[in-house]
């Protein structure tokens, strides 16, 4: 086993590197091209796409007839990432007149959709979201719009996952258009620290320049003229800084807490900053009172600041800023919105030599980033609480068993003296996992899972792609604590529906007096290898090909007899039913040398801290028994317990304390020793 382990530890060390070319952040959004937005929009052909890069991004689609609409991605606005751990992204078109016009999955990686769903279902569910109106608040829209698709049976994570994409990217995009009021203030609560250059790429600033060739061209005529040269006539970065992730990065805990505590209810803070030539401040606001250069404009709202309004800033604070020449930091009114997009234009003047003034602009637009945004009541219960929420009753089942369990383990030695009642409690609660956790609510856990977490610790690990299905993240957080406590057995022997499966039909199968096949110790030790190599190929595979390696894991047959209840194509519930069969000579013979879920459990199970498993000195010499009874031949020849074969059933401990049945204790008793374990 540490030869199988130590191959694997190689396979991981040549295939994990491989993941820096596919993370998440990597991924480039699709564009839609000319026939894709005319066909989502709505609208004859010829049409042109133009893409928008600042605040929310997306691309603008026009006609002849002028705006057809917009159109973004779920992934690059909602950041939506499904249950592979994967970026699902949807392009999302949007009418000018506020209603969702059209919606195209164009890149997914979850199993389910791959694997158990057709294209045309996802396609027809993808767009059903045509004609909703966006003008109703989310909340609104799932719990009245009729007309709204119902997330599909069995891929309702992954399905859910999409609408809440497509939702959100719709309506922030239409609040970002002007389509819609914003619905959301300023976040003053969270803080995030960021340095310059993820300031600058997460958009909590905007920039615009005007190069010293520019200006020089455009007061060519100037009495003063602008000299030519590569260097900045303004350099501008200019952001609303009311939230803490941005006005603490950016000035500091001191500047920010004067800056924010000085505004009144529906007014923000904002922050210009400026190098070059030339000064957004200039010096007339001294005796004039107001900063003339400066304006704000909002729709047909134009506002220039006060000197009242201005709070001076020597400098920025972010790590990795560049000096600037100016920094101001402005107090506006109710009258902007800071929720709703808006333009800062720095205005530059020069008297001409023919007479009069010439004036030049530099122009920046500016939309605040969705994550500075206190999210309203539409938005304020984040998708997976909206899940557990409505499976109260699947986590109170899940949470009740486990509990049950625990307790067993921990009075496991009080148990295995009672031979009957362990059996009755094994049986009963085999029964519950495969008829309640596994066909009732589909609690089976898959090798999947375990490939989508090791690429979320490698790309970018997020707690909210795995609270997205509450049975499966209590499983798996019971499994992690199991892993250290018990080893793999305590998954893999109790709460596994399909291996539970497996020893009910067993049980039976012995019962009707079927032949048991003892596999010899020297093959059965070879075909261990089979289940490890399975899982390092499709661990392996997923970093080039999640979809490849999705279908290499139909090695596992959950999904087939657990999830789909054996409703699936023929080769699918034919190679259930061979290892089923298998099964009844063979005690889990799927779990002994098939199982890459198993593999994957046995090979943290190393980190096990406990030994809950008695032996004797005189096991393996004296007495074989328990190895002979062993129902997955985890005990050798010596005695010796392997805790990566161990499903932790107990057997071997009820042989122990049995004086009817352990030969140790039967020699004990007719010697007068007693039968003390």
């Amino acid at each position: 086993m540490r030869l199988v382990a130590l191959i694997i530890l190689l396979a991981l060390a040549f295939v994990v590197p491989a993941e820096a070319a596919v993370t998440p952040e990597a991924i480039v959004v699709t564009a839609p091209d000319a026939a894709l937005a005319a066909r989502l929009l709505g609208v004859s052909e010829p049409v042109s796409v133009q893409r928008t890069e600042a605040g929310v991004p997306g691309w603008t689609v026009t006609s002849s007839a002028g705006l057809a609409g917009y159109i973004g991605s779920s992934w690059e606005i909602a950041n939506t990432v499904g249950y592979s751990g994967r970026p699902i992204d949807v392009l999302v078109a949007v009418s000018p007149e506020g209603f969702i016009a059209g919606a195209a999955l164009v890149q997914h990686n979850e199993p389910v959709l791959t694997l158990g769903i057709s294209d045309d279902d996802i396609r027809n569910y993808v767009n059903g979201f045509k004609g909703v109106d966006l003008h109703v608040s989310r909340k609104n829209i799932l719990e009245s719009q009729s007309d709204l698709p119902d997330v599909i049976a069995r891929a309702t994570v992954s399905t859910g996952v999409i609408r809440d994409g497509v939702l959100r990217t719709a309506r922030t995009l239409a609040i970002a258009r002007g389509l819609l009021a914003g619905g959301s203030g300023i976040d003053r609560i969270d803080f995030t620290p960021l340095d310059w250059t993820a300031i600058i790429d997460r958009g909590v600033l905007t920039h615009a320049r005007m190069s010293m060739d520019e200006a020089s061209r455009i007061f060519e005529h100037a009495v003063v003229p602008v000299p030519a040269g590569n260097g900045a006539f303004l350099d501008l970065y200019a952001g609303i800084v009311d939230s803490p992730t941005a006005g603490r990065n950016l000035l500091g805990q001191q500047a920010y807490t004067e800056a924010v505590g000085a505004i009144g209810p529906g007014e923000s803070v904002l922050l210009i900053a400026t190098t070059g030539l030339h000064s957004h401040r200039g010096t007339d606001w001294k005796r004039t009172g107001s900063f003339e250069r400066i304006a704000i404009v909002q729709g047909e709202t134009r506002y220039t600041p006060q000197a009242g309004d201005y709070l001076f800033i020597k400098n920025l604070r972010a790590a990795g800023a560049p000096e600037f020449k100016e920094v101001s930091v402005f107090r506006l009114p109710q009258v902007i919105d800071p929720a709703k997009p808006l333009r800062i234009e720095i205005t530059a003047s020069r008297p001409m030599t023919s007479g009069g003034e010439k004036q030049a602009s530099v122009v920046a637009d500016y939309t605040i980033p969705q994550f500075m945004l206190s999210q309203s009541s539409e938005t304020s219960e984040p998708l997976w609480r909206e899940i557990w929420s409505k499976k109260r009753l699947e986590t109170f089942l899940v949470a009740s068993m486990l509990v049950i369990l625990t307790l067993i383990l921990f009075a496991q030695d009080w148990i295995t003296r009672k031979p009957r009642l362990w059996r009755n409690l094994r049986l009963g609660f085999l029964t519950a996992t495969l008829l309640l956790l596994g066909w009732g609510i589909n609690g089976q856990l898959s090798v999947v899972q375990v490939v989508a977490f090791i690429h979320s610790l490698l790309s970018g690990f997020r707690w909210e792609t795995f609270l997205m299905d509450p049975v499966i993240f209590m499983l798996w957080g019971f499994v992690a604590l199991g892993l250290l406590f018990w080893g793999r057995g305590v998954y893999c022997g109790w709460l596994c529906p399909f291996g539970a499966l497996q020893e009910l039909l067993n049980v039976l199968a012995q019962r009707i007096g079927v032949r048991q096949i003892a596999v010899r110790q020297g093959l059965h030790e070879r075909l261990w290898v089979i289940k490890y190599t399975i899982f390092v190929g499709i661990l392996g595979l997923s970093f080039y090909s999640m979809h490849d390696a999705l279908v290499m894991a139909e090695a596992e047959p959950f999904k087939t007899a657990i999830s789909l209840r054996m409703i699936r194509a023929w080769p699918f519930v034919a190679f259930v039913v061979v290892l089923l069969f298998a099964g009844l000579f063979i005690e889990r013979f799927f779990c002994r040398y098939l199982c890459p879920l198993g593999a994957g459990l046995a090979i943290p199970a190393k980190l096990k801290i406990f030994d809950w498993l008695k032996r004797r000195p005189q096991c393996g010499r004296e007495c074989r028994l328990c190895e002979t009874k062993c129902t997955v031949g985890a005990i050798d020849p010596l005695g010796r317990i392997n805790p990566n074969e161990c499903v932790l059933c107990l057997r071997c401990q009820v042989i122990m304390g049995d004086n009817t049945q352990c030969p140790v204790l039967k020699r004990r008793a007719r010697s007068g020793e007693g039968a003390t374990v």
